[in-house]
């Protein structure tokens, strides 16, 4: 499963995604200390929905459109609205851009905080460099996202976030998240881990929770979104977001936002949203 981050731009996925990443940086934010967020696997940063890549596939049409079609209110809009103030920033008259991670990320970061985007496909990094040039807050560093696991932990403000959203271009992505968490826990036990990943094969989905399981890591939240019932054949009809050391909040504020955000993207009868912890919390 090719998962690169311009074919999908702007769908149910990356909208689970940054409104979870919108709420751990806002966590973050409540202390005045400088953090830094670590973006694994980057992308360019900003996707134009029109490309020939977004374009082809439409995905976003069914994703962050609805959203913006059908906007949560109370609590669950309170909670979404750093996320969808991103994205309507880059849109004022019409949808046409989607921000990636990154760029969700930098427009929510304060003066004291710092990114570190990482990317290894050579023409994504380089539109990425141009999509930050001149930003002195943001880090971009063309390499395989899995060495800044070890080589770029800790940072050096000792607080922080790890976003790993790989591409799963190869057919062993899980059991390399499962490593590659558990080499980062062992550099820097402090940081909070936000692992995005596809639910398209449900026994190998599976089997990924639980060797994250098996890390016994104390507190590791997993995060689920389908959109549709599982099909005969093996499709893309969610994600989720395993997230290690997470906010004591972030369960709470998804009960508010996981059902808004199930009944909005919702294809079929199958569609649905919880949270489960994979290990208890120490």
């Amino acid at each position: 499963m090719n998962y690169r981050h311009a074919f999908h731009a702007g769908n149910f996925a990356d909208v689970l995604k940054h409104a979870v990443l919108a709420r751990l940086i806002d966590y973050l934010k409540r202390k005045e200390a400088a953090f830094r967020v670590i973006d694994t696997h980057a992308g360019v940063g900003l996707y134009d929905l029109s490309s020939t890549e977004a374009g082809r596939t439409g995905e976003w049409e069914t994703g962050i459109a609805r959203l913006l079609d059908a906007p949560a209110t109370g609590r669950a809009g309170e909670l979404l609205a750093p996320y969808l103030d991103v994205v309507r920033g880059l849109n004022p008259d019409r949808l046409t851009l989607y921000p990636g991670s990154p760029l969700v990320t930098r427009r929510l970061l304060r003066v004291q905080d710092r990114l570190t985007a990482i990317e290894l496909h050579p023409a994504d990094a380089a539109l990425l460099k141009a999509n930050f040039a001149g930003d002195f807050q943001t880090r971009i560093i063309e390499l395989d996202g899995w060495l800044a696991l070890g080589a770029h932990l800790p940072p050096k403000e000792r607080r922080g976030l790890v976003l790993i959203d790989p591409p799963f271009e190869k057919p062993d992505e899980f059991d390399t998240i499962v490593k590659g968490v558990a080499k980062a826990h062992r550099r820097w036990p402090g940081g909070t881990y936000a692992i995005w990943y596809p639910i398209k094969k449900v026994d190998e989905v599976e089997r990924f929770r639980k060797g994250l399981a098996a890390l016994a890591i104390p507190g590791i939240l997993d995060i689920r979104l389908t959109i549709r019932a599982p099909g005969p054949e093996p499709r893309l009809h969610g994600c989720g977001m395993a997230i290690l050391n997470p906010p004591y909040v972030l369960e709470a504020e998804m009960a508010d936002i996981l059902p808004h955000l199930a009944n909005t993207l919702a294809l079929d009868d199958g569609a649905g949203a919880g949270t489960v912890w994979l290990t208890a919390a120490s």
